[in-house]
């Protein structure tokens, strides 16, 4: 991939959600929410604090996150429909 965020931004994945509900029911896609889980596909270096020294990101490549609804600037990398969003605006890491 040709791009790399900068600073203390991340390039997520939506992860789509299920097309049926627990009981069984389809559910057409005017009636669906944009997910808010996605998979991070690269991160920036990291913010720089008072003194110019890096601040470690806390997430990864290959995690998958939770993150709010508004969040993030749709972005189209390679033909792919990405977000890109700061790393405060990931609410958490998903561990299976």
């Amino acid at each position: 991939m040709a791009f790399t965020p900068l600073h203390d931004r991340v390039l997520v994945r939506r992860i789509e959600s299920e097309e049926k509900t627990k009981g069984g029911l389809i559910i057409p896609d005017t009636a669906k929410e944009k997910p808010a889980e996605g998979e991070v596909i690269a991160v920036g270096a990291g913010a720089k604090d008072d003194d110019g020294d890096r601040i470690a990101m806390d997430v990864k490549a290959g995690d998958r996150v939770l993150f709010g609804k508004w969040s993030g600037t749709e972005v189209t990398v390679d033909g792919e429909d990405l977000l890109i969003m700061k790393e405060s605006d990931i609410l958490g890491v998903i561990t299976a």
